[in-house]
């Protein structure tokens, strides 16, 4: 799928992979317009194509007394306030067929958790939006299973979707990316690897989920090295009280640095 289909994004003539970015969950207007901010003015210097993500609700909890949104409407108007604003696309997460429909009136991009990317009727709802769809691969899920994911998504009518690699469970407590996957799924779409819930750690014993956010660098440096098409992370300018998944967010005042790291490396695979 050509980046072109997606509108407002920003196109460059370096190659470059492209971004997708913005905290885990909206919280209100100002956190998210302040972070959009700052994202774009960084991807605008780097020459990176972003959407900019966040979700409108949060439907896979770990606990009940778990934050879930702000409403969802509240949450989708603060979204197109950022698309407006900044002039950049949107994506967020859905979890039921009826916010396929809702969703694609505010935003540009429909994802599918990875818990929900085997349901047949959700991934037919988002497609026959007309939107792009990204699936998150199922951390229970082969590489070469995605196909299976996709190609729903086209026998629906729509040709416009991406796969995106979230990591395989390790074990009960850990996630791990196996790298062999990346080429494999590009085989079926264009392909991104989410970095920060590539790192999480779920099922503590809390019942809030964990994460490794030191190792960030490592594995965004290792996406861009195997060749993906995008990055996906999550990212807070206060990680620590951040209202969802701030365990393994990326604290904003260290993306820039990253993603100068990661333009040099894809520049510098693209002379090979």
């Amino acid at each position: 799928m050509k980046l072109e289909l997606i509108p407002k994004i920003k196109h460059t003539r370096s190659n470059n992979f492209f971004l997708l970015a913005g905290p885990c969950a909206i919280e209100g207007e100002d956190m998210a317009l302040r972070i959009a901010e700052k994202i774009v003015a960084i991807t605008n210097e780097l020459e990176i194509p972003f959407i900019f993500k966040g979700s409108f609700k949060k439907a896979n909890r770990s606990r009940i007394d778990s934050f879930t949104g702000i409403g969802d409407e509240k949450a989708l108007n603060i979204l197109k306030k950022v698309s407006d604003t900044f002039d950049v696309p949107t994506v967020t997460d859905i979890h039921e067929i009826t916010d396929a429909e809702l969703a694609a009136n505010y935003v540009d991009v429909l994802q599918i958790p990875a818990f929900l990317v085997r349901q047949t009727d959700l991934i037919v709802a988002a497609a026959k939006t007309g939107k792009v769809v990204n699936l998150k691969k199922g951390q229970f899920m082969s590489p070469e299973s995605m196909q299976h994911a996709v190609k729903k998504v086209r026998d629906s009518g729509n040709d416009q979707v991406f796969i995106t690699d979230r990591g395989t469970m390790f074990g009960y407590q850990d996630m791990v990316v196996d790298f062999r996957g990346i080429p494999t799924m590009q085989g079926f779409a264009p392909t991104i690897l989410d970095i920060t819930h590539s790192l999480q750690q779920p099922n503590q014993s809390s019942g809030v989920t964990g994460g490794r956010p030191d190792m960030i660098n490592t594995l965004a440096r290792a996406g861009i090295a195997a060749g993906v098409d995008g990055i996906f992370l999550e990212t807070h300018f206060d990680p620590a009280n951040a209202k969802s998944d701030g365990a393994n967010m990326l604290d904003l005042q260290y993306l820039k640095k990253l993603l100068s790291d990661l333009v040099v490396i894809r520049k510098a695979i693209n002379q090979l």
